[in-house]
């Protein structure tokens, strides 16, 4: 096997890991949004931001604890702390879809609200992902090498030709 089919197939394992903790992410936000909504009287947005928090701790125990359980360890407190900045920023970008849509277009019923926290969701996920994997989550130096030199060690190795099918 060569070691970019390896670094693929760890790079699709990686991306769906990251998706399911995702997935139970939004359900957490959309469901903690649409309660806070039901409940109080708060502003939408006010509403998807405190939903957005909640789901922002629910998914770093996801992500540190199963999704990049194997990556470097040391520094917490960094790794925190970057988690906590990207998802801030994370958290802008979501709720500023929603905030362009309900104040910016007047888009303000339950169902307009869902849609486009949904979309702000999308929309921040696919900065997370870059984020996180490339600085919050970071692959061990040592491991990348042990994996490259595993599936080294794994590829068949080329055996010389017998000296009768040789070209001259």
């Amino acid at each position: 096997m060569e070691p970019r089919s390896s670094g693929l197939r760890r790079l699709v394992r990686e991306v769906a890991k990251f998706g399911t903790v995702g997935v139970a992410g939004i359900f957490v936000n959309l469901g903690v949004f649409n309660l806070v909504r039901h409940v109080s009287d708060l502003p939408v947005v006010r509403a998807s931001i405190i939903a957005t928090v909640v789901a922002i701790a629910f998914n770093y125990v996801g992500f540190r604890y199963w999704t990049y359980r194997d990556r470097d360890k040391g520094g917490r407190t960094k790794e925190l702390t970057l988690f906590l900045f990207f998802s801030a920023i994370g958290l802008v970008i979501e709720n500023g879809v929603l905030y362009a849509a309900t104040y910016g277009f007047g888009w303000d019923s339950p169902l307009q609200s869902n849609v486009f926290k949904f979309v702000g969701i999308g929309v921040a996920t696919l900065f997370r992902f870059w984020s996180y994997r490339t600085w919050v989550f970071r692959v061990q130096p040592t491991q990348e090498a042990e994996s490259i030199l595993v599936a080294e060690s794994k590829r068949p190795q080329s055996e010389p030709e017998p000296k009768s099918q040789r070209v001259p």
